[in-house]
C-alpha cells in the first residue's frame, strides 16, 4: 500500500496529453470508459501550435488548455473527458508536459516538437563506447531537469497547487530512444550494457518521480504512486522481460509502494506470470486478445483496462464494438476501457455512443 492510502489506479488521459494513470476513487464504474484525443484532433479545430512554447510556456499552455475544455463541453457536453476526478481544482497544467521525453531528455536526447503532435525524441543515439561509460545525471545539476523543476515552480505561482503527473515512461521504452534499435541486438550480444543502461534509467526515474513528488506536496498534493510504460514489452519475449526488465519494474513498485504498468493493445498473456510478482500491482492495462479470464483471476486486486484501439474505435459497427464491450465486461470486469489516441476523423456521435454503451452495460 503507498503511504498516503490509495491501492488502485484508474487510466487518466488529460486534454491533449499522453495516457497515464491516477490513484483510483474506489467507486468507479464497473465498465468505465476514459477517451483521449491525438493534438492533431484539437490542432484541426483550435489550430493550437503544441510545438515547445506549448511544453515550456505555463500561462500560454493555460490559454490553450482553457479552449480545448470549451471545445470539448461544445462536442461533448458534460462527459467526463480529461477530468482528472476534481471539478472544483485548478486546471491540470502538468500531465502531457515534455509529452514521454523527460528521461531520455534527461541523458541529453534532444526533444522534436511537433504542431500537430505529442513530442518526440531525436534519433541521436549513444554508441557502444558512450553506454559503456554512462552514469545516472546529478538531477541537482541537468539542464533539462532544472527546466522541468522550473515548470513546477511556475504551475504553483499560476495555480497554487501543481496537479498532474509527468510522463516517465518505461526503463525499456527510454533505453529505445537513448540507444536506439540495438538495443534489441545488445541484449543478445552484450547483456551486462543492456543492464548498465537500464540501471541508469530506473534509478534516474526514480530520482527524478522523488524529486517531482515532493515539490508537488509543497503544494498540498500527495503523489506516491509510480506508472511505468512497457508498450515495446512484445518486442522482447517474456524470458528477456524476466532477465533484464522485470528487476527494475519491481524495484520502482517497491520504492514507491503502488505501481500501474501499461501494455499499450499488446496480448499481454505472455507477460502475466511475471508480471502478477511485481509487489503492489494498482493497475494493469492490456489488448482485448489477451486471455481476459486469466488476467482477472491473476490481477484480482487491481484495476484492470482494456486499451481499445482507435482503429476499433471508428471502423467496427457499432454492434460490433457493443459485443466487444459485453465481453470484456463479462471477462474481465470490472475495469477501465481506454479509448485513446481518438483521431480527427472520428465522428463525435461514436464517441458518445463509447460513453452510453459503457453506462448501459455498467447498469
Amino acid at each position: 500500500m503507498s503511504p498516503n492510502g490509495y491501492t488502485q489506479l484508474i487510466s487518466y488521459i488529460a486534454p491533449s496529453a499522453p495516457a497515464t494513470r491516477r490513484p483510483g476513487v474506489g467507486d468507479e464504474p464497473y465498465l468505465r470508459p476514459e477517451v483521449g484525443f491525438t493534438p492533431k484532433w484539437y490542432h484541426d479545430r483550435l489550430g493550437i501550435d503544441f510545438g515547445q512554447k506549448f511544453h515550456t510556456d505555463v500561462a500560454h499552455r493555460l490559454t490553450c488548455l482553457s479552449q480545448i475544455t470549451d471545445t470539448l463541453r461544445e462536442h461533448f457536453g458534460d462527459l467526463p473527458i480529461g477530468s482528472n476526478g476534481d471539478t472544483d481544482g485548478p486546471p491540470d497544467l502538468l500531465t502531457g508536459t515534455f509529452g514521454a521525453c523527460p528521461v531520455a531528455a534527461i541523458y541529453g536526447i534532444p526533444i522534436l516538437y511537433a504542431e500537430n503532435n505529442w513530442p518526440n525524441s531525436t534519433h541521436d543515439y549513444l554508441t557502444r563506447e558512450q553506454i559503456a561509460k554512462l552514469e545516472p545525471p546529478d538531477l541537482d545539476h541537468n539542464k533539462f531537469f532544472s527546466v522541468l523543476m522550473d515548470q513546477l515552480d511556475k504551475i504553483a505561482n499560476e495555480n497554487g497547487r501543481i496537479d498532474g503527473f509527468i510522463n516517465w515512461q518505461g526503463v525499456l521504452n527510454t533505453a529505445l530512444r537513448i540507444r536506439g534499435n540495438e538495443i534489441f541486438t545488445d541484449m543478445a550480444l552484450e547483456p551486462e550494457r543492456v543492464d548498465h543502461l537500464f540501471e541508469c534509467v530506473a534509478t534516474t526515474m526514480v530520482d527524478g518521480m522523488k524529486r517531482v513528488y515532493a515539490r508537488q506536496k509543497t503544494s498540498d498534493v500527495d503523489v506516491h504512486h509510480a506508472t511505468i510504460s512497457n508498450c515495446l514489452v512484445n518486442m522482447v519475449s517474456a524470458e528477456h522481460y524476466r532477465r533484464f526488465l522485470l528487476p527494475w519494474d519491481k524495484m520502482i513498485a517497491e520504492t514507491f509502494g503502488v505501481i500501474g504498468v501499461h501494455n499499450c493493445a499488446w496480448t499481454a498473456d505472455p507477460y502475466i506470470p511475471d508480471y502478477s510478482t511485481i509487489p503492489g500491482l494498482g493497475y494493469i492495462d492490456m489488448g482485448q486478445d489477451s486471455d481476459l479470464v486469466t488476467a482477472r483471476q491473476t490481477f484480482g486486486s487491481a484495476r484492470r483496462a482494456i486499451m481499445y484501439t482507435p482503429m476499433d474505435v471508428v471502423d467496427k459497427t457499432t454492434d460490433a464494438i457493443k459485443g466487444d464491450l459485453e465481453r470484456i465486461a463479462n471477462l474481465y470486469g470490472p475495469c477501465d476501457v481506454v479509448f485513446a489516441d481518438i483521431e480527427t476523423h472520428t465522428p463525435d456521435e461514436r464517441v458518445k455512443f463509447l460513453f452510453d454503451t459503457c453506462d448501459k452495460i455498467s447498469q
